[in-house]
C-alpha cells in the first residue's frame, strides 16, 4: 500500500485561494473582522509554506522537489503539474513574507473590505501558481490569473490617476503575456511529441530558429514585468498611483517574475538561444542600471523616484543572468531577493509618509525628521541598504553580480570593460538620488506649506513591525548571505554550468559565420572548445 504523500505546493496555491471564496458571506462592513481573517490565512499559509519546505526540501539537490502531477484537461493537455527548486523556492517564501506584511500595511482599508482581501488573496495564490508551474499552459494561466487583481487593487484603492496608471499596467503587461503564450505554443507543438511539460520541452532537440523566436518572446515578455528599458513606462505610473501595500507586493514580488521567468525560460530551457543573447541582456541590464538611476534623478514625486530605482536595481539582475558565471547567477537571484525585502521596505514608508503629509512632492516636504523621528530613522536604513551599504543585502547581491560580470572569462576584453565601467557609474550614482532624496524629505528647514496628520504621530508599532520584519533578514543576509544563497546554490551552478555547455556547440554548427558575429562580444577563448573536452564531447554528441 502507496504511502499518502500531502500535496503541499497543491495545499499552499489553493489554500488562500479558497479562503477567499468564503469573504463575500462575510457580515463586517468596515472591515475588521475581515483584516484579521485574511491576515489569519496569509499567515498560516506562510507557515505552511515554511514548514513544507523545512521538512520536505533537499538544499543539496538541484532537480525539481515536491512534485505533483493531476490530469485537469487532458482534452488540451493541460495538467496540475507543480515542483519547486532553488530557483522557485525561496521566491515563494519571499511572496508569503511581503504579502503577509502587506495585508498588515492594509489595516485601515475601509472602502469595500471585502472586495480588497479577496483581491489580496486570489493574488497570493497567482504568484505562488507562476513560481511552482511545471505545466507551460499552467504557468501562462497563473500568469494571467495575477493580472487582474492588480488591475482591480490600482484602479478602485488609487491614487488621482489610478483609472490611467491601471489601464497601462493592463495593456502593457496583458500584450506582454500575448508572447508567453505564442512562444509556449510554439514549443509545446513543435516535433512529434505535443506537450507543455516544462521538463520535456527543454528535452526537445529543436531548430535554433525555433529557439531564438521563442526566446525573443520570453524575453518580450519577462521584460516587461521586469521590467526592462523601453518596456519600463507603465511602472513608475502605477507605483505613484498605487497605494503601499500594493507598491509593496508589486516590487516586492511581481517583478521577480521578469527574472525568475527569463532564469527558468531563456537561459534553462532555451540554452542555445540565449548563446546569442546572452550579449544583448547584458546591454539591456546596464542601460538599465545608468537609465533607471539618472532619470531617477529627475523626479520630484517620492514613489517615482523609487520605481526608478526599482529599474535601475533590476538591470543589475539582467548582468547577472548574462555574465556565464556561477557566481553572476547567484547575485542576480540575491539581487531579486534583496531588492524584493529593500523595495516593500521603501514603498510601504513612502505610504507612510504619505499618509501623515498628503503630497508624495518632495519639493513640499522638508524638516519631516523633526516631526516623524521614527519613520525617519527606518527610512534611512532602508534607503542604506538600497544604495548598497556593506553589512546590507543590497551590497552582498549587486557586488556578486559586479563580480560575476568582471570575472567573467565569457566576453571580449572591450566589451567586458564597458559593461563592468558602466554598472560602476550605477553604483556610484545609487548613493547620490537615494540621499538627496533623504535631505529633500527629512532635512531642512520645516516647510510652512504643509499640513502634517498630529493625529497619526510618529511610526506606531504596527508600522515598526512590519518595517522591522522586513529589515531584519536584509541585515541578516548582508552579514550572513548563506542565509539565503544556501537555498539556490547547487541550482545556480547547474544553470551557469548549462549556458556555458551550449557555447561549444552553438558555434560549432552555426559556423564561421555566426562566429564572426559574436567576435566583438565573445572572447576567443571562450567559444573555442574551452570547457573539458568530455563535456564538449557530451554536447556535441547530443
Amino acid at each position: 500500500m502507496m504511502e499518502f504523500q500531502i500535496p503541499w505546493l497543491s495545499v499552499i496555491i489553493l489554500f488562500p485561494l479558497l479562503s477567499a471564496s468564503v469573504i463575500p458571506f462575510f457580515p463586517n462592513k468596515n472591515g475588521k473582522s475581515l483584516r484579521w481573517y485574511a491576515f489569519s490565512v496569509s499567515l498560516i499559509n506562510l507557515l505552511i509554506t515554511i514548514y513544507a519546505f523545512r521538512q520536505n526540501f533537499n538544499l543539496n539537490n538541484s532537480q525539481f522537489q515536491l512534485q505533483e502531477s493531476y490530469p485537469w484537461l487532458p482534452e488540451l493537455g493541460l495538467n496540475w503539474s507543480l515542483a519547486v527548486d532553488g530557483l522557485s523556492m525561496p521566491l515563494i517564501v519571499l511572496s508569503g513574507l511581503i504579502t503577509t506584511l502587506a495585508i498588515v500595511a492594509a489595516w485601515n482599508v475601509t472602502q469595500k473590505p471585502r472586495l480588497f482581501y479577496t483581491l489580496i488573496l486570489i493574488l497570493y495564490s497567482a504568484q505562488i501558481g507562476v513560481f511552482a508551474a511545471q505545466d507551460l499552459l499552467l504557468f501562462f494561466l497563473m500568469w494571467e490569473l495575477e493580472l487582474v487583481p492588480v488591475y482591480l487593487l490600482i484602479s478602485i484603492w488609487g491614487g488621482k490617476k489610478r483609472g490611467y496608471a491601471a489601464t497601462k499596467f493592463i495593456l502593457y503587461t496583458a500584450a506582454g503575456s500575448i508572447f508567453i503564450l505564442l512562444a509556449g505554443l510554439g514549443l509545446a507543438f513543435y516535433g512529434n511529441n505535443s506537450t507543455f511539460d516544462m521538463t520535456e520541452i527543454g528535452m526537445k532537440n529543436l531548430p535554433f530558429t525555433v529557439e531564438i523566436l521563442a526566446y525573443v518572446g520570453f524575453l518580450t515578455a519577462f521584460g516587461v514585468k521586469l521590467p526592462i528599458f523601453p518596456l519600463h513606462t507603465w511602472l513608475p505610473d502605477a507605483h505613484s498611483e498605487a497605494s503601499a501595500p500594493i507598491s509593496m507586493i508589486l516590487a516586492g514580488v511581481l517583478l521577480k517574475m521578469g527574472g525568475y521567468g527569463l532564469i527558468r525560460m531563456n537561459v534553462e530551457i532555451l540554452p542555445n538561444a540565449h548563446v546569442y543573447f546572452a550579449p544583448v541582456l547584458a546591454v539591456l541590464g546596464v542601460v538599465n542600471i545608468v537609465y533607471g538611476a539618472f532619470t531617477a534623478f529627475s523626479q520630484t514625486n517620492l514613489k517615482r523616484r523609487l520605481a526608478y530605482s526599482s529599474i535601475s536595481h533590476m538591470g543589475f539582475v539582467l548582468l547577472g543572468i548574462a555574465s556565464y558565471t556561477e557566481l553572476g547567477l547567484n547575485g542576480a537571484v540575491l539581487q531579486m531577493l534583496s531588492h524584493g525585502l529593500i523595495a516593500a521596505a521603501l514603498f510601504f514608508l513612502a505610504g507612510a509618509t504619505y499618509e501623515r503629509t498628503h503630497t508624495l512632492v518632495m519639493e513640499k516636504m522638508g524638516g519631516m525628521a523633526k516631526e516623524m523621528p521614527k519613520i525617519f530613522a527606518l527610512f534611512t536604513i532602508a534607503a542604506m541598504a538600497s544604495l548598497a551599504l556593506p553589512g546590507m543585502s543590497g551590497f552582498v547581491s549587486e557586488l556578486t553580480v559586479f563580480l560575476g560580470i568582471a570575472t567573467s572569462d565569457a566576453y571580449s576584453g572591450v566589451f567586458k570593460t564597458g559593461m563592468v565601467f558602466l554598472a560602476a557609474v550605477g553604483l556610484i550614482l545609487t548613493p547620490i538620488y537615494l540621499l538627496s532624496m533623504l535631505r529633500q524629505v527629512f532635512y531642512g528647514n520645516d516647510n510652512s506649506g504643509i499640513i502634517i496628520e498630529k493625529y497619526l504621530g510618529d511610526a506606531n508599532p504596527r508600522e515598526v513591525f512590519i518595517t522591522a520584519c522586513l529589515l531584519l533578514p536584509i541585515i541578516g543576509i548582508g552579514f550572513y548571505p548563506k542565509l539565503a544563497t544556501q537555498t539556490y546554490d547547487v541550482k545556480t551552478v547547474e544553470v551557469a554550468l548549462k549556458a556555458r555547455d551550449a557555447v561549444t556547440p552553438v558555434i560549432a554548427e552555426r559556423g564561421n559565420t555566426f562566429r564572426a558575429s559574436l567576435n566583438p562580444f565573445y572572447s576567443p577563448g571562450f567559444v573555442a572548445p574551452t570547457l573539458p573536452q568530455g563535456n564538449s564531447q557530451a554536447m556535441l554528441d547530443r
